[in-house]
């Protein structure tokens, strides 16, 4: 590309740029009028470039409050930058404490799409919780709307996030015949981890066991992962004791990628 065509493509870049930060930084979505108000850019050039958006999956039109907010394509680019090296190196040492502390299995998850991915996986040494046969290995993806992990995650999202993830009736999935079937009973699920503070499944995912899940916050406040663990339902107490040492374990992570949890509902 010769230097006139970069001059005469760069706004259009940063133009682009500049809405997906806009968006980034408010608490839901956000009105056309509004963007160029406060960005300082003709109506035309917004609904253009935010078309162009839409279309490629990073901005979502939300036709209820005729207004736009980040789409999959946006987060799962932000996503990927954790997904890598840093946060599994910084995460490592506080699954090996909270595997050893609870006993238990303890996974670092990742939102991809509707799915969640398990990065990380540490068990404990012994016990009867180290003979524990789970699904969650590195690599792994299962339906989020399923997982603690993925719950925790998606309790945070802006509601007009979490229904382009669920657009379509064949995205609630089911493994063991429980679980949401729509978008209203996901909303329903996600209001009440909102209220608490953590995600709870019990056999959703596989029969027998259950997840709890605790999110992982970025400087802007918003979701980048979850810390989770999982035991056998006869073989632990209830959920409200190993959340405590989750919560610190997603606090401690979220402190050493520089983040901060948004403000509790």
């Amino acid at each position: 590309m010769d230097q006139s065509s970069r001059s005469s493509a760069s706004p259009a870049v940063g133009r682009a740029l500049d809405i997906l930060v806009r968006l980034a930084e408010g608490p839901g979505p956000v009105r056309a009028a509004v963007l160029a108000r406060d960005l300082g850019l003709p109506r035309s050039s917004v609904y253009h470039i935010l078309a162009v958006l839409v279309d490629r999956g990073f901005v979502v039109y939300v036709p209820g409050e005729q207004a736009y907010g980040l789409g999959v394509t946006s987060f799962e680019i932000g996503s990927a930058f954790l997904r890598h090296e840093p946060l599994e190196r910084l995460a490592q040492p506080i699954l090996h404490q909270l595997a050893r502390q609870l006993g238990q299995a303890v996974h670092l998850g990742i939102l991809h799409g509707n799915e969640t991915v398990y990065l990380l996986k540490e068990r404990p040494s012994s016990g009867p919780a180290a003979e524990v046969s789970l699904i969650t290995d590195i690599g792994v993806r299962l339906p989020a709307h399923l997982t603690a992990n993925g719950r925790a995650i998606l309790a945070t999202l802006p509601d007009a996030q979490v229904k382009a993830l669920y657009s379509r009736r064949s995205d609630f999935i089911t493994r063991t015949g429980r679980g949401p079937r729509t978008l209203t009973e996901l909303r329903r699920a996600l209001e009440e981890v909102r209220v608490r503070g953590w995600a709870d499944e019990v056999e959703l995912v596989t029969p027998g066991l259950r997840s709890v899940g605790a999110a992982v916050f970025d400087h802007n406040g918003r979701p980048v992962a979850a810390l989770s663990t999982t035991w056998r339902i006869l073989t632990f107490p209830e959920p409200e004791v190993v959340e405590q040492a989750l919560r610190w374990g997603a606090d401690r992570l979220t402190s050493r990628i520089a983040g901060h949890a948004p403000p509790r509902a």
